[in-house]
């Protein structure tokens, strides 16, 4: 007797089953998705909990949050690679806090002096990730190779940052306002699409990288509407 289930002959002729594999899948990556923006957007709630105590801190002070901030990156990877996602969520707030800290005498220089461009800054911001994440989120290509160039472009953002510093370079404010823009764009892109394609254990790192590329942009944005004066 041949087996129902090998036999080509009765395959056919098989109820379908009763469950479609497709929208179980929908299901989980929307699981996922509403996972990530959830933290996504706890944790900015913490960068504007952070900016406001943060809001008459010390160069010093700003400069030690952003190290500790630094550290919490590599922690909650380590964490999350690790299965202690509590400790990695925990990190990533801490994380969220600890930048709000960092830039809050700057937001509240914005804030006394031209408040109308936070606001362009923040609706910016958010028209700028929402339009590129769509597409990095929609799109079927796998983005996975942009990962080399785009941390060598991040590098070479920074040491040009660093240059600035000691080096006046005509429009120099500008140029780096919107090379970053540039690049963090495409770190946008490359977030979402990982997203598209992740899993619930991946939930906290790519929620940091969404995070950090907002927090990044609206910087950018707030530099280049501000003429510079951040």
């Amino acid at each position: 007797m041949s087996d129902i289930t090998t036999d080509p002959t009765l395959q056919g002729s098989l109820p379908a089953p009763n469950y479609d594999e497709r929208a179980i899948v929908g299901d989980g990556a929307r699981a996922v998705f509403g996972q990530v923006m959830g933290l996504v957007a706890v944790t900015v709630g913490f960068s504007a909990l952070g900016a406001y105590i943060g809001r008459n801190l010390s160069g010093g002070a700003g400069i030690v949050c952003f190290i500790v901030a630094l550290a919490c990156v590599f922690g909650l990877n380590i964490a999350s690679s690790s299965g202690r996602e509590q400790l990695a969520v925990g990190l990533l707030f801490g994380l969220g806090l600890l930048l709000g800290l960092a830039v809050g005498p700057v937001v509240a220089a914005y804030a006394h002096t031209d408040p109308s461009v936070l606001w362009q800054a923040a609706g910016a911001t958010a028209a700028f990730v929402a339009a590129l994440g769509s597409y990095g989120y929609a799109t079927r290509r796998d983005l996975s190779s942009w990962a080399r160039t785009l941390f060598w472009a991040l590098l070479g953002l920074i040491a040009f940052g660093i240059v600035l510093i000691f080096v006046s370079i005509p429009q120099g404010n500008i140029i780096y306002a919107v090379a970053g823009l540039a690049i963090f764009g495409a770190f946008t892109l490359f977030d979402f699409n990982r997203l598209r394609r992740a899993n619930a254990a991946s939930a906290v790192p790519i929620a940091a990288g969404i995070y950090l590329d907002i927090f990044n942009i609206f910087l950018l944005l707030l530099d280049l509407f501000g003429g510079g004066r951040s």
